[in-house]
This record gives structure tokens, sequence and C-alpha cells, in this order.
């Protein structure tokens, strides 16, 4: 793996923000990563440590150098993993509803991390202490397929894909309502709340591009069962757009969800909704190229059991009583 990479700015990209002009360039790396790395000195201009909003001019020289790996300071836990696919490079795994990707605040043991660890002790580093092989997240509450990199150039080759869109992300939901038409696009910036900062929204000031496109697959009445596709992965991006278009996840306490429990007439479906405790959410398609072999790689999870159950109780007795 090349962990220098030299430039020479030309007449084109004069002017651009050097964070920027990186970003552009090392699809493996995100914009925050770049700089971080900006902010400790493993940038340079014209061989001079740099600025993350510096302007460029034709004819600088931009050295950029790989920030070195910290080692691991997370230890691996015996925590079983649905493991889906497995080779040298990469795994797929089936998250269950409730397990945390990665440590955070209140969460500093039982997560998706420690069990990786212990399954696997060669995993990539290139997501930081806390992060190892973690290319992309899932909430806690929602359950589904994840890929994850075991080795450097897997997670470059994957966060690549990921960058330029090109990893195609498809959900199960289950929202509130009869929503309108067969299938649909939303097309809204989410970034953070204006009021609440611990959550997302479209109405914000530095909302970033966001696509979601969905299908019809079953309706209940109350209820209805989408197909979710996304063209961008935006923290909570599902359960913001679909709260934004007026069809908020079942169970999703966060995004307008527990407000729609009370329009429930039903006191058997009310019941049944009300003990439904998580975003009802599923990753049930995940295709990419391998990111070594350059092999078409496309991946399947059913609705996991809670969700299941549901269906089948709306498609019965749920829906003879439905309002």
């Amino acid at each position: 793996m090349n962990n220098i990479h030299s430039f020479q700015i030309g007449k084109n990209d004069g002017g651009a923000r050097l964070d920027v002009f990186l970003a552009s360039r090392l699809d493996s790396l995100s914009r925050a990563q770049i700089q971080k790395a900006i902010a400790g000195g493993h940038v340079h201009l014209n061989n001079v440590p740099a600025k993350a909003g510096q302007r460029l001019r034709e004819g600088d020289g931009l050295v950029f150098e790989q920030p070195p790996v910290a080692s691991y300071d997370v230890e691996p836990e015996n925590i079983p993993l649905a493991v889906v696919y497995e080779d040298t490079s990469l795994l797929v795994i089936d998250k269950p509803a409730g397990l945390v990707v990665h440590p955070a605040a209140g969460n500093y043991q039982g997560t998706l991390v420690h069990a990786l660890l212990f399954h696997c002790r060669d995993l990539s580093g290139i997501g930081g202490v806390m992060r190892p092989g973690i290319v992309h997240r899932l909430d806690k509450g929602t359950s589904g397929l994840m890929v994850v990199a075991k080795s450097d150039a897997a997670h470059q080759g994957l966060a690549a894909q990921f960058k330029r869109h090109e990893v195609r992300k498809t959900y199960q939901a289950l929202v509130y309502g009869d929503i309108r038409g067969e299938e649909g696009r939303i097309d809204a910036p989410v970034g953070r709340d204006m009021v609440d900062r611990k959550k997302m929204s479209t109405r914000t000031r530095r909302g970033k591009e966001a696509s979601t496109s969905w299908r019809v697959r079953e309706r209940y009445g109350a209820i209805t069962l989408l197909q979710v596709d996304i063209e961008t992965g935006r923290t909570h991006q599902i359960r913001v757009h679909l709260h934004h278009a007026g069809h908020p996840i079942v169970g999703d306490a966060v995004y307008g969800g527990a407000g729609r429990i009370k329009a429930l007439t039903n006191p058997l479906l009310k019941e049944r909704v009300k003990a439904f405790s998580r975003p009802a959410l599923h990753s049930s398609l995940l295709s990419f190229i391998h990111p070594v072999t350059a092999r078409p790689l496309n991946f399947s999870s059913p609705l996991p059991e809670d969700m299941s159950v549901l269906c089948d109780f709306l498609r019965g007795d749920g829906k003879i009583l439905l309002p």
C-alpha cells in the first residue's frame, strides 16, 4: 500500500481548498479523515505543514503521508457473529438489532468491534483504534448486512466504492400509513437538527445531499412494507427521509414513530406496534465489487423474526381489524 501521495498543483486546481482537493484525489479517505491527518501534521504544502482551509496555487507541491495506525486498545469479546461470507480480505455479517457497531460514549463493551477482534485478529486499522475494519455502519436498532475489511487494501478499495456511491444497499422498512403511489424518491439534504443537535434532520443549515428511493412491497392499510434503496449514506438517512415524507418507521421513537401509535384504532395492532422497541429497518441486500479480486459480490438477508412476525400479524388478524 502506498503511504505517501505527492501532487503538483495544475492550473485547473488553483484556488481549490486543500482538504477538498485531497478528498477528490484520495478515494479511500473521507474529508474528515483527511482533515484529521492535516491537523496531525501529515500533510505538507511546499514543504510546510498545511492547514485544511488553505487555498492552492498553480505550481504548489503537496505531499500527503498516511498517518500511522494506532494499536488496538479494545479487548476482544466472544460475541457470536452471523458470518454470511468471509475470505482473507473481508467478511460480510448479518448484524442483529441491538448490537452497537463500534465503541462510543455509553457503549465501551459488547460492540461489533469487540466481536470482530475476537473473530479475526488481523482487521484493517484504517478506521482507527475504536473502529478497526469498519467501512460503513448500521444504527444500533437496524439489523442486516454489513461488510467489514480485514486488510488495509480491502478497506481502501471498499471505502472508495462507498465514496463513489457504487455499493448497492437495499433495506426493508415498515412505515406508518398507506403511502401514496407504488414507488418514489426523496431528495433532501440531511444534517444536524437546528434545535436538537443529537438528531439529524432535513431542516438543517449545513445539510449534505441525500437521495432515497422507495418501492411498495406490501400494503396493510395502517402500515406499509417498503423496499428502500439509498444512493448516499448519511447518518440516519432512511429514518430522517421517511419521517420527512410523512411515513416514519414503525418503532422509531426518535424520528416520529412513537407519536403515530396513538392514531391506531385497532387495539391488538396498537399493542403489537407499541411492543416493537426498535426501528423496523433491515439491511436486506448488499452488492459491491470485491476490492482485491474484482469479482462482483451479492448478498441477501431475509427479514428478521421480529419484523417477519409483525408482517404475518398484519396479513392476518391485524389486517381484518385495520381501521
